[in-house]
């Protein structure tokens, strides 16, 4: 049995430092850097490395679990050979999240089930490894929230938070209507993040039917206005991709 390549002070002070993660991948790099005769400069860069990768990761995932992100609908996960036409060069530049860095907005429009809120959600784990903070809400149920929030004097937070947050990805959005307080609640928003932060809203109406599900005509003018004028539109047409996740169908989400 070979021994120990990693000594119990150096354990010790690992831990102390609380770099106790490099030991899972230490001896690896220990083996290499012998074989390679690498420098004392190069090793320490390497190891270091690997713990700033690793942290990204984990605050990553973190992120990723605080908004709420289904970890299945990631861009890996993408299924590239449905039947669902959009603008692949759209895609791309979305991709790049410079519209977030920008404080612009986006719109995911298509039929149920072509893969709008796979898509929306995908973005929002690029915004989360790229160390954006991000909420994912249906939009009915977000409202929902801040109705509660009213009675148990919450609602100031709620709002700064929905207002604070780089991404605010809006699922399943104006598919219910709207009483003048959700209305009001959609318009405080929307104009608070406006030329400021993203929202990525979520929809299989076309903009100008979102306004028919607003209770408040004036204030749905003014928040869909906002919200549509130079955003970008990101149209999917196609089969449903639901249909292809059935069971035995061998492809994922």
């Amino acid at each position: 049995m070979s021994p120990d390549p990693i000594s119990a002070e150096l354990r010790q002070a690992l831990r102390t430092l609380r770099l106790s993660p490099m030991l899972d991948t230490l001896p690896e790099r220990l083996a290499l850097a012998r074989g390679q005769k690498m420098a004392h400069q190069d090793f320490l860069e390497l190891v270091l490395a690997d713990e700033v990768s690793r942290r990204e990761s984990v605050s990553a995932t973190n992120r990723s679990r605080a908004a709420r992100l289904d970890p299945q609908m990631t861009l890996g996960s993408w299924d590239e050979t449905a039947a669902i036409t959009y603008d692949r060069e759209l895609w791309s530049e979305l991709i790049r999240l410079r519209f977030v860095e920008a404080g612009n907005h986006l719109l995911i429009l298509g039929p149920v089930g072509v893969g709008k809120t796979h898509a929306a959600t995908a973005l929002g784990h690029v915004a989360c490894r790229r160390r954006h903070s991000v909420i994912m809400a249906r939009t009915d149920r977000l409202l929902k929230r801040l109705k509660a929030s009213r009675l148990d004097g919450t609602y100031e937070a709620e709002m700064r938070r929905l207002i604070a947050v780089d991404v605010l990805v809006l699922d399943d959005f104006a598919i219910h209507p709207l009483d003048t307080v959700e209305t009001s609640d959609i318009y405080e928003v929307v104009v608070e993040r406006h030329r400021r932060r993203s929202i990525i809203a979520v929809s299989n109406r076309e903009p100008p039917e979102w306004l028919a599900t607003m209770a408040d005509p004036l204030l749905a003018q003014g928040a869909v206005d906002r919200l549509v004028n130079g955003a970008h539109e990101l149209v999917l047409e196609g089969e449903s991709y639901r249909r292809r996740q059935k069971p035995g169908r061998g492809v994922t989400r």
